[in-house]
């Protein structure tokens, strides 16, 4: 009786009961803190990355409001900012620099786009057909290798009052306007034929060098004239003699042109074509 009596009072102490009530509950409440340390490294890297990526977004933000700023200094600096990010995001931005009141924060901004590359080519494209931002958008455009850029910047030496600066352009593309420049020797627009001898000089291909020697040969005293040029430019034997037959050109502008050219190459040693 005293033992099962003793067993009765220890099962029903309320004490008791509270007692292992508590340790069981600590034990349960202690294992997530044992457990939490090897769940915390599985989110530490995703929440970095993110933490890295909207830094640079809050960094582009900036820079882009800082191009509202009143000192052109301060725009400037902006400008060239954004395009060593070369982030698709900042296109936009620059693009709207290019109407600047400053000249010097426009020319940065030819520069920042050119820096940003192939994403900024259609935004470029359509700003070909504002009069306004033509100009400096020829000129970012002839400042990124990229093919989508070319018959545009083609189209464009039809235009008088923007041909200039697409021949800068296509020059500063260099090589590859060559493949353009040559077919635009045929073309039936005057004008454009004399763009593309004017542009193939500055180039100086050695590609060009026989279809410029046909150029010699054209009606317009002009072409003719801005073709033995090109060839002098060039430097290749075959255009040195190739012009020779101009000395007895109908224009004299031409004959000339061509008599000083071929005094000024006696004094020079031959020489291979500069882009060989």
């Amino acid at each position: 009786m005293d033992s099962k009596t003793k067993h009765s009072s220890l099962d029903s102490n309320p004490l008791s009961q509270q007692s292992g009530d508590e340790s069981a509950a600590e034990v349960v409440a202690e294992r997530p803190q044992a457990e939490s340390p090897s769940v915390e490294p599985e989110t530490a890297g995703p929440g970095m990355v993110a933490l890295e990526e909207e830094q640079v977004k809050d960094e582009i933000d900036i820079q882009i409001d800082l191009l509202a700023d009143p000192d052109w200094v301060v725009r400037r600096e902006a400008v060239i900012t954004l395009g060593e990010m070369g982030d698709e995001r900042c296109v936009e931005p620059l693009a709207r620099a290019l109407r600047d009141g400053d000249w010097q924060v426009r020319e940065v901004a030819i520069e920042a786009l050119g820096q940003v590359g192939s994403p900024a080519v259609e935004t470029l494209l359509k700003l070909l057909r504002d009069w306004e931002v033509r100009k400096y958008a020829i000129a970012a455009l002839g400042k990124i290798h990229d093919e989508r850029v070319l018959d545009p910047l083609m189209l464009q030496l039809r235009n008088d009052e923007f041909k200039d600066d697409a021949i800068d352009a296509l020059v500063a593309l260099g090589v590859p306007s060559v493949e353009k420049l040559i077919p635009a020797l045929r073309d039936k627009d005057e004008n454009v034929r004399k763009c593309a001898v004017l542009t193939l000089g500055r180039i100086k291909s050695s590609e060009a060098i026989d279809p410029l020697i046909q150029m010699l040969g054209d009606k317009d005293w002009f072409t003719r004239l801005t073709a033995a040029a090109a060839l002098e430019s060039i430097g290749d034997d075959r255009g040195r003699e190739a012009i020779k037959p101009l000395l007895k050109d109908s224009d004299m502008v031409v004959k000339m042109r061509v008599e000083r050219i071929l005094a000024k190459w006696k004094k020079q040693p031959t020489s291979e074509p500069a882009n060989a």
